[in-house]
């Protein structure tokens, strides 16, 4: 048979098309890849071979294949796929035989989970011969087993691992891999040895200890008590001891040298958990659990390339938010986000236990809090925005075990770099897609000055890989263009830096890092527009009590500013001077906006802000005040849409590189809705006065983009839908409802 005859071939469904396929072992694994096929009308004939008669019977009965032989050779005679899926042990043997035949140029594939035995034997059997053998191992199974249980979609949606070697034939991988592929299967290709070791860890693991687990107990003599008052969990974590004995038997024997390897390292673990709880070491027991406790989802998300928080369900979210309203109210928005940001890197690195309230559980300040567990600090919560973190003073954070992911999050980017820059090992940031386009080397660049070694992807792109172990020199930095994460990052660096570290920033930008490293009791000098810091000093842990965030408040006192009849009373929203700019435009635009029960929490003023109903004008914003308002300026946008006469924006070029660029989508959202927007390099000119249309928007992942848009139909005439919309939750985890509760009709679509 020439090797044109497995090539993939394009039929009415796009479909590989085969002749013969043999399945040699009739259980739920080879019977399900056999129906599945046959189903789908991909091969002309399926033929079943098993050493159990009543199967055979089963098969051809239920449908699994066309007809089942009893002699290897007469299936095996002319067939373009063999797949071999019999227990693992018996492998060797099966090859032994089949080597014997004449299988022309058929492809040879397995589902074994362990790899390295199979792919010893198929080497040791073929010696000298040229076989196409493509080693594989579904991911999958159900409780129930047999050609019985046979099931055409048991692969949809699950992985199969593929494990081709360098010798490896492309055509008869290729084959493989489409042959799954059209069973709905997400395939992987994966060495041999790296896949036996990921398997020896996720599954066979796992089941040694339900196995073992439920033998230990069953063996005291208090057994039936212990089985009676068994709880759910319990029962799910045993749940797998009753797999089949002789099928695991064979797994364990067969990757017995991975096995022992990770069960040597996890006695090792026991053995550590074991000792915390002889000597009542609370602290360590303390870590293993809140860190597992995280682990599951934070590595889905991971590996879903998303954040920390399920981003809303999906991410192509779409908002509908109808015209009109007036709002009404009190509301408490959510904590501030660089706030929030702060005290877990601050916390983390300080003496003692700090605890924080009012912490924004969104998915950028929860990357910034993994990042630290991940590197070795014992953080509780949160809950209800309540965080403890055990400190471990500023020298005493731990390896991680691989890459920090960021999410979403630019300013834990930012800000880590400036910590992990002096730390005495090599680390690794990286993000999801939207934060890996996003300019690092205004970070890199400076502190590559200060010694640091730091290589970035293309155009100073994430991830950003730092290398341990550098001594940091303090500088004197003057920062080309303003802006709080790099003056903060290089901050946090001069914590670790001989000498002073002074940064000078050419226009005033929020302060928060200043004010909590001196709330922790470290001196920070500021000098006009100059801050610095010498090392050598500590962090002392504190109660941080976390204001509402100003940009989450921004919202809402735009809609209540552009909405008819409305009066809104915003709590304890944090007025820092450095963050006030939106206030401070929106006054000057007309906005009626007054700061009631102003007061001090934490070393940060905060304030109840009223805001009601005003006639906007369109104003030229003053550039001394666009540092101060650089994130509130999608939504201020909306504000001088609705505004009589002209807005111009000059200055803001930093707001081309935020997670969209926000002047260009901003733009084309006001534009598709009827307003005259005209974007600049480094603004926007904004006609306003008009009423705004109802039509089709794009968030582009921008959660700022998304809101503001949902504030804009307060003065729509008709409704606005919202596309993209998912990655609100980075920064504003409850925005719909407390949308809906002050009167702001936006909701997800196909939710009231």
């Amino acid at each position: 048979m020439s090797e044109a005859n497995t090539r993939v071939t394009t039929g009415p469904s796009a479909a590989p098309k085969l002749g013969r396929l043999v399945v040699i072992g009739l259980g739920l694994i080879g019977g399900s890849f056999a129906k599945g096929l046959r189903e789908r009308g991909l091969c002309r004939e399926v033929i079943g071979v098993d050493l159990d008669p009543e199967s055979r019977r089963l098969a051809v009965e239920l449908g699994v294949v066309d007809r089942c032989e009893t002699d290897l050779a007469t299936a095996c005679a002319g067939a373009e796929v063999i797949q071999l899926a019999v227990p693992i042990l018996a492998m060797e043997k099966l090859l032994a035989e089949l080597a014997k035949l004449d299988l022309g140029q058929a492809v040879l594939t397995d589902v074994g989970s362990a790899k390295g035995n199979v792919v010893r034997a198929a080497r040791l059997a073929f010696s000298g011969q040229d076989v196409r053998f493509v080693p594989g191992h579904p991911i999958a199974g159900s409780e129930q087993s047999g050609v019985e249980a046979a099931n055409a979609q048991l692969f949809r949606r699950h992985k199969v691992i593929l494990t081709p070697s360098e010798q490896s034939d492309e055509a008869a991988l290729a084959l493989v891999d489409a042959l799954w592929r059209e069973l709905g299967a997400d395939v992987e290709h994966m060495d041999v040895e790296h896949h036996d070791q990921v398997l020896a860890a996720t599954s066979h693991l796992p089941h040694l200890l339900a196995f073992t687990l439920v033998d230990s107990l069953a063996k005291r003599s208090e057994n039936l008590e212990i089985f009676r008052y068994a709880a759910g969990g319990f029962r799910d974590f045993t749940r797998i001891a009753g797999s089949d004995p002789v099928m695991w038997h064979d797994i364990f024997l067969a990757n017995r040298e991975a096995v022992l390897r990770t069960l040597d390292v996890f006695r090792d673990d026991l053995d550590a958990l074991r000792d915390a709880v002889d000597a009542g070491d609370g602290h360590q027991l303390l870590g293993v659990f809140t860190r597992a406790r995280v682990a599951r989802e934070h590595f889905g998300k991971i590996l879903a390339r998303r954040a920390y928080v399920d981003a809303m369900h999906s991410n192509d979210l779409i908002f509908v938010a109808n015209p009109g309203g007036s709002l009404s109210g009190r509301i408490r928005v959510p904590g501030d986000k660089s706030i929030s940001h702060r005290s877990i890197m601050l916390g983390s690195l300080a003496e003692g236990t700090t605890h924080v309230e009012g912490f924004l559980e969104g998915e950028d300040a929860l990357a910034t809090l993994q990042a630290f567990r991940d590197m070795g600090v014992v953080i509780e919560g949160p809950h209800h925005g309540r965080v403890t973190i055990h400190g471990v003073g500023l020298n005493g954070l731990k390896a991680p075990a691989g890459p920090l992911y960021m999410g979403n999050s630019g300013t834990s980017m930012r800000l880590l770099s400036g910590l992990l820059a002096a730390q005495p090992f090599d680390t690794t940031l990286t993000g999801d897609a939207s934060l890996s386009k996003r300019p690092m080397n205004r970070v890199a660049k400076p502190l590559r000055e200060m010694g640091a070694i730091i290589e970035t992807a293309p155009e100073g792109r994430p991830p950003l890989t730092i290398k341990g172990g550098q001594r940091l020199t303090g500088m004197d930095y003057e920062m080309p263009m303003a802006s709080a994460q790099v003056k903060s990052c290089l901050l946090l660096a001069g914590l670790y830096a001989a000498g002073r570290t002074a940064v000078t920033e050419p226009a005033p930008t929020r302060d928060h890092t200043e004010r909590m490293l001196r709330g922790f009791g470290y001196p920070v000098t500021v000098d006009g527009s100059t801050a610095s810091v010498e090392s050598g000093h500590t962090l002392t842990a504190t109660h941080i009590e976390v204001p509402a965030d100003i940009s989450s408040a921004a919202f809402f006192l735009v809609a209540g500013s552009i909405a008819e009849n409305s009066e809104l009373v915003l709590e304890h929203v944090g007025i820092n001077p450095t963050r006030t700019g939106v206030i401070d435009i929106l006054k000057l635009m007309g906005g009626d906006i007054t700061l009631e029960n102003q007061r001090e929490v934490g070393g940060e003023p905060v304030a109840d802000i009223r805001v009601r109903s005003a006639k906007l004008k369109g104003i030229d914003i003053p550039e001394d005040l666009v540092p101060l308002a650089i994130d509130e300026f999608p939504v201020l946008f909306v504000a001088a849409s609705v505004a009589e006469g002209h807005t111009v924006l000059r200055g803001a070029e930093e707001l081309r590189v935020k997670e969209s660029d926000r002047i260009q989508v901003m733009a084309d959202g006001l534009i598709a809705l009827g307003v005259k927007a005209e974007p600049t390099p480094d603004g926007i000119i904004i006609d306003g006065g008009n009423s705004l249309g109802g039509g089709e928007v794009w968030a582009h992942g921008d959660h700022r983009i998304a809101m503001s848009f949902s504030v804009a139909s307060l003065r729509a005439t008709a409704p606005i839908r919202i596309h993209d919309c998912a990655n609100v939750a980075t920064s504003f985890p409850n925005f719909l409802a407390l949308s809906a509760q002050v009167g702001i009709r936006v909701a997800e679509e196909g939710k009231s």
